[in-house]
């Protein structure tokens, strides 16, 4: 009879972890954006500051990230002028595992085009071509910061 009452005492045991385990399943929570680890990780990286970002994950290894660096560069040169001009930030993801485990960067390159508020527009994975990197830039440079 004891190992009878001892595997009742076990099933109700087991049920009350699962039941307390599962009592937030599909509760919606809300979220604090800014103490996040994602926006402190981007915040560090100068993104959110008001002006359009390109972040290009690289590293020193990559054949392929020279060219994305070149046409990085020349596309923000060429927005240089623009009320909002914008950044070009390249991370090394060897120095920046954090980062590039939150953005969920699998490959290199990737590059990311953030606005001035720090929100995600566009995500690259190789190297862009420098007319669509341009006209997804333009529009976020022509705003003018906040």
């Amino acid at each position: 009879m004891t190992p009878l009452l001892l595997a009742a005492v076990f099933l109700v045991a087991a049920t009350a972890a699962g039941l307390l385990l599962r009592r937030r399943n599909g509760r919606i929570r809300p979220s604090d954006p800014a103490k996040s680890a994602r926006a402190s990780l981007l915040a560090g990286a100068g993104v959110g500051a008001g002006v359009p970002v390109v972040l290009h994950f690289s590293a020193t290894w990559c054949g392929p990230c020279a060219a994305v660096r070149r046409v990085v560069a020349a596309v923000t040169a060429d927005l240089a002028d623009s009320p909002a001009p914008p950044l070009d930030v390249e991370l090394d993801i060897d120095a920046e595992p954090d980062l590039a485990r939150e953005l969920n960067v699998l490959s290199l390159p990737t590059t990311f085009v953030f606005d001035g508020a720090g929100q995600e527009r566009f995500r690259i994975s190789g190297v862009p071509k420098a007319a669509e990197l341009r006209s997804a830039l333009s529009p976020l440079a022509d705003r003018k910061a906040a």
